[in-house]
């Protein structure tokens, strides 16, 4: 074997030492989950800086021809006793900010290790430490030290992803500190022992910077927290700021500004609170900050008690499709997700047409299924795997998957929480439209809905369908059978007790069915029978049934003031489910249609509509819309309901929208127009109204590509949506695609599936082609479920339970055991497959 020295000398060429910008991917492996933590560590390439798991160095050796690689291991540290400095070290801080990697934030996963660093040369791998590179010639010294420190020194790719502050942090000035107006009522408050000057409540209590009054905070979804009585003394007397007395030190202290509605900073605060007889000099912290309090949101994960089921001794598993996932820095909406969803055989499969997301759908499900990387976190000084094996696993990393999942999108991005609902939704739209020919396996959960409007005054009917992918269940209220449990508990707390009980509503499952299936009435129906506004009602059905049914329980709603809550309720959702009732009939016998006539555009009493001759109508028929008048009509819109949305820091042409497409019939119906809307690519492009051009420089006799609506009807898209599509995106056909796919549910007038029932198969004609649907039976049995703990969506923590080979299984990121007490009855998104008759 050569001498190691002249090994090096003759690849020297080849080592390179990192500059700016280079992504140096030291975490984790290119091609598989392995990292320095795995079993054999991870080779580096020092000239590509690319990582490579054991098993797969030598492929990439024998590819590249490139010899000289940084193997890098890591062996997990004891963890020390934050309060024990019997070590010699000092304790250990505790985070302040809501940041990660950064001074004052969480400490990052590399602080938890010893790494051992050698370069290793291939195919004899060689191997040369610090030490042994002293003895070496300066040329080689210098450069190979060099390499090694600056691949060491470099932010890996994955910790680039993981370092970004977390909303919540940077606070602003508020805007009333400067010239807040201060009562002068002689009201001095004392140094300790503050109490609800309403409720008498001794916790959270909050100071209001006008006029001294002290008094409780808000009250949290589960009851604790507050009475809301200093909400509600600013909401009668506007002033807008208050203080939170516990945490006033003389650094600073908590200021929230319900006008802003938002945590403030005041840089009058030492005035403000000296004018009420405080002195911040003398102050000590007696209550956790807001801050401290989101930061153990995050960091008490594991007490949240039913849904973990941390009440029991779980017992860790192991093996093919048993591996956890790490959590990234609030990621565990994703893993939860992407656990059940590899579930589904349609994703475990590797024909995913698009090569760069196939590539890695394939990583990430041989790393869930293969069993390769669910093996027990070892603890420190424990290689040989004598102790009890805990629950963590080594499991995967997914930092890769989530950069290529959440790339471009302003929320999955980022390192905030989300909600789970809404991130499958997302990723199922990004394999949709990388699956537009060939196998797809979103079709999965794809559905049509059909909707039956009833009008009131013809009895005549209109039948649309749509396709959908989740069933929204609301959740009924009062039709819980435990009302009095829950008034009596609410009566306690108002009168201040603070040993009143937690009481969560019971919700029957049956009641949320039955709530979901009721007929809705439409009091603003335009029916084109009678040529007015009446009264009509509109049943929803399904017009087939998917191969796994997705049931969301829509806990997440808006109280009256449009704050987003969460309802705290326990549903008794069934083993098997049945729906067959619930199967759309289509148009019955004697049942006679609405006439296909669009109601008229709104627009301004002085302008008289009519047909242009040649192109729309005659001078006899100007009954039809002509869009070239597009640019001189324009809509009636109810100023005040625009305004108010404007308020609420919508744009002012989504606003304009929600006013003009609900017909002026009021705030409400224009918010959930707006809610439902956010997402369209087009939620602030100015109003068109129908018939007008979408885009500027068309117009309305501009012919569209007939290459591009050849390429969106391949898709499997009917001739009349592309037009649709290519209509409102100025006929640019990526935009268009974009579009299609975002607008499903506007496409609802259209027959969207030759495997549903439509008005075109009732008249004898051919269905045209669309989203193809799977059907069968409607009978289902659960196999999982996603839980949410927290306040809302944006925070808390998200727990999967599956069932493996008719047990239970819980996935709480690392931590993947048999489920003792499944806690079906608290879930967020319910998983149900078809069961085979």
């Amino acid at each position: 074997m050569a001498d190691v020295g002249e090994v090096l000398m003759s690849v020297l060429s080849t080592i390179r030492v990192p500059k700016p910008g280079d992504r140096v991917h030291k975490d984790e492996c290119a091609l598989s989950f392995s990292s320095p933590e795995s079993e054999g560590g991870l080779y580096v390439c020092m000239n590509s800086f690319l990582g490579f798991g054991s098993q797969y160095v030598d492929r990439h050796h024998a590819r590249s021809g490139q010899r000289a690689y940084l193997h890098i291991t890591r062996t997990r540290k004891a963890k020390e006793d934050d309060n024990n400095s019997g070590s010699g070290h000092p304790p250990k801080k505790k985070p302040t900010r809501l940041a990660i990697g950064i001074e004052g934030g969480f400490d990052v996963e590399q602080e938890q290790y010893e790494e051992d660093v050698k370069v290793v040369i291939l195919p004899d791998r060689q191997e040369v430490t610090s030490e042994d590179l002293t003895t070496m010639p300066d040329v080689v010294k210098e450069r190979v030290s060099l390499s090694m420190a600056g691949i060491m020194a470099a932010d890996s790719v994955s910790h680039t992803l993981q370092v970004q502050q977390w909303d919540g942090e940077v606070r602003q000035e508020s805007k009333h500190a400067a010239d807040l107006k201060q009562l002068d009522n002689g009201v001095k408050i004392p140094p300790s022992g503050w109490r609800c000057e309403v409720c008498d409540l001794q916790e959270n209590i909050w100071m209001n910077l006008t006029d001294g009054k002290v008094l409780c905070g808000r009250r949290y979804f589960d009851g604790s927290g507050g009475n809301n009585h200093a909400l509600l003394h600013f909401q009668e007397t506007g002033y807008p700021l208050a203080v939170k007395l516990g945490t006033i030190t003389p650094d600073g202290a908590d200021v929230y500004s319900y006008d802003e509605d938002d945590m403030v900073l005041d840089s009058k605060l030492p005035e403000h609170l000296a004018h009420f007889g405080i002195n911040m000099m003398t102050m000590e912290k007696t209550e956790r900050t807001m801050t401290e309090l989101e930061i153990a949101v995050n960091q008490r994960v594991g007490e949240w008690e039913v849904i973990q089921e941390s009440g029991t001794t779980l017992r860790p598993l192991f093996g093919p499709g048993l591996t956890g996932m790490k959590n990234l820095g609030n990621s565990c909406y994703l893993n939860s997700v992407m656990q059940v969803l590899f579930t589904v055989p349609d994703f475990q499969s590797k024909s995913v047409p698009c090569f760069f997301l196939n590539a890695f759908i394939h990583q990430l499900g041989y790393g869930l299924l293969s069993g390769e990387y669910s093996k027990p976190a070892l603890d420190p000084g424990d290689e040989n795997g004598a102790s009890e094996p805990r629950g963590d696993q080594t499991g995967i990393a997914p930092q890769m998957f989530k950069a290529l999942v959440g790339r471009g999108h302003p929320e999955f991005s980022t390192n905030r929480q989300q909600d789970a609902q809404e991130f499958l939704l997302h990723f199922i739209n990004m394999v949709e439209r990388n699956c537009r020919s060939g196998p797809n396996p979103s079709e999965a959960f794809r559905f049509l809905v059909e909707e039956r409007i009833v009008c009131q005054q013809s009895q005549k009917a209109k039948y649309t369908q749509r396709v959908d992918y989740i069933v929204q269940l609301p959740v009924p209220m009062d039709q819980a059978t435990n009302t009095e449990e829950l008034q009596e508990a609410e009566r306690r707390r108002e009168e201040g007790d603070s040993s009143a009980p937690t009481v969560r509503a019971q919700i029957p499952f049956t009641a949320c069915m039955a709530a979901l299936s009721e007929p809705e009435i439409l009091t603003d129906f335009w029916s084109s029978a009678v040529q007015a506004k009446t009264t009509a009602t509109k049943t929803t059905r399904f017009a087939s049934f998917p191969d796994y049914l997705v049931i969301q329980i829509k806990k997440f709603t808006f109280g009256l003031d449009w704050v987003p809550k969460k309802l705290d309720v326990s549903i008794d959702v069934p083993d098997t489910l049945d729906l067959s009732a619930l199967c759309a009939t289509g148009q019955q016998p004697g049942e006679e249609l609405l006439p296909e006539v669009a109601p008229p555009p709104l627009m301004t009493p002085d302008v008289e509509v009519k047909g242009i001759l040649g192109f729309h109508g005659n001078d006899e028929d100007d009954s039809l819309y002509s869009p070239l008048l597009c640019q001189s009509v324009s809509p009636v819109l109810d100023d005040s309901t625009v305004s108010q949305l404007c308020e609420m820091g919508f744009p002012l042409e989504a606003c304009r929208k929600a006013v003009y497409y609900t017909g002026n019939t009021g705030i409400d119906a224009a918010m959930n127009w707006i809610m439902s809307h956010m997402d369209d690519p087009d939620f602030s492009a100015p109003l068109v109204l129908p018939g007008c051009s979408s885009g500027p420089g068309t117009t309305p006799t501009e012919s569209l590509s007939e290459e591009h609506l050849a390429t969106i009807v391949s898709m499997g898209f009917s001739r009349d949506q592309a037009t649709k599509a290519l209509r409102a995106t100025s006929n640019v056909l990526d935009r268009a695609v974009d579009w299609i796919f975002s607008h499903l549910d506007d496409l609802e007038s259209m027959d969207v599936s030759e495997g549903g029932r439509s008005a075109a198969e009732s008249e004898g004609r051919e269905p045209p082609p669309g989203p193809r649907v799977r059907d069968g039976p409607g009978k289902y049995e659960l196999f999982a479920f996603i839980s949410h703990m927290g306040t809302s969506t944006m925070c808390g923590h998200y727990v999967s339970h599956i069932k493996k080979d008719q047990q239970w299984v819980i996935f709480n990121d690392q931590k993947v055991c048999a489920s003792e007490k499944p806690p079906k009855d608290l879930g967020y998104l319910y998983f149900y497959r078809r069961v085979a008759e």
